[in-house]
């Protein structure tokens, strides 16, 4: 039989085999501190601090039941003359010789995290999307001038204003407030979407709206029935990158906000437990801070994978 000749546009066994291993290994290097935040959420206090580390350790809630909740310790007469616990919750404060005093401030701070996250996200992603239309289908004077000036607000690093945007938020009012960080963060965010979404319309041929119109469509019919779906790739690749801004940033959250308004970065590092800083209840905190973009990426998981290597082949 004769061998079958290979295709050099196709990869060795060898090289699919180097490259697999690479793939392999850095997923679980990557994989690894997100395994271990989650394994100390379900640890005591006392075994995440162990010395040498436990890998494995018995699995315990106490961590997530400090994230949520605020108590007082009190001298073992008084814990005993209490009347038994009525959940499962409060027995786990009560094993910390502590009683239950209310709520704590994490869920406000997490509903925050949500509200400008994905807030300042669908403005950024709007005010982008009309924007990148402009500029890619009409002549606007100084159109390349404006687009430098756009990208020119990414190359100075955002905590450099921090000062001038203080006393102006200040001054309007919208210190600590839920409104004044979503603007920022679209201010922030909207010069990325308008150059990663004018990339996805050049690459949406014009025929596609000038036979929309020919048929009666107004251009605004034209742009929300005809661009947009094809837009779709794009607009979800620039809402992931424009969310992971927003959700993790810390700088401007520290420095605008103290009550009202805290997210939860500046708010996790803050858990102070008996004696010091609750690792367990740090690392429920975290975990629960990572779902939410998790999931949001999953989701849109194959919109990113075409959006990445969009226009990257014409035909």
């Amino acid at each position: 039989m004769r061998n079958a000749v290979h295709s050099p546009l196709e990869p060795t066994r060898r090289a699919r085999t180097f490259a697999a291993t690479v793939v392999i290994g850095y997923a679980l290097v990557s994989l690894i501190p997100l395994l271990w935040i989650f394994m100390t959420s379900l640890r005591t206090p006392q075994d995440a601090i162990a010395y040498p580390p436990k890998v494995l350790a018995a699995p315990s809630l106490v961590g997530y039941v400090n994230l949520f909740t605020t108590r007082s310790r009190v001298a073992p007469a008084e814990l005993a003359a209490l009347p038994p616990a009525t959940s499962w919750y409060e027995e786990l404060v009560r094993e910390q010789q502590m009683i239950l005093a209310g709520p704590s401030r994490f869920s406000d701070r997490y509903l925050n995290s949500v509200v400008i996250g994905f807030g300042s996200t669908l403005l950024a992603v709007s005010l982008g999307t009309l924007a990148a239309y402009a500029f890619s289908r009409f002549r606007v004077p100084g159109k390349d001038d404006w687009l430098f000036f756009i990208l020119s607000t990414r190359m100075m690093p955002p905590i450099a204003v921090a000062i001038p945007v203080f006393l102006m938020y200040r001054a309007l009012g919208l210190s600590d407030t839920r409104l004044g960080l979503i603007l920022l963060y679209t201010v922030v965010n909207l010069s990325l979407a308008v150059w990663l979404l004018k990339g996805f319309m050049d690459e949406i041929p014009r025929e596609y709206e000038e036979a929309a119109m020919v048929d009666g469509y107004t251009r605004w019919q034209a742009f929300v029935k005809v661009v947009l779906p094809q837009a779709t790739t794009g607009i979800a690749t620039t809402a992931i990158f424009c969310l992971i801004f927003a959700w993790n940033e810390y700088a401007f959250a520290l420095l605008l906000t103290s009550g009202a308004a805290q997210t939860s970065p500046p708010f996790i590092p803050t858990i102070i437990g008996e004696g010091g800083l609750d690792w367990p209840a740090m690392a429920a905190g975290t975990t629960l801070f990572v779902l939410p973009v998790l999931v949001f990426t999953v989701l849109l998981r194959k919109h990113l994978l075409r959006g990445i290597t969009f226009g990257a082949l014409r035909k």
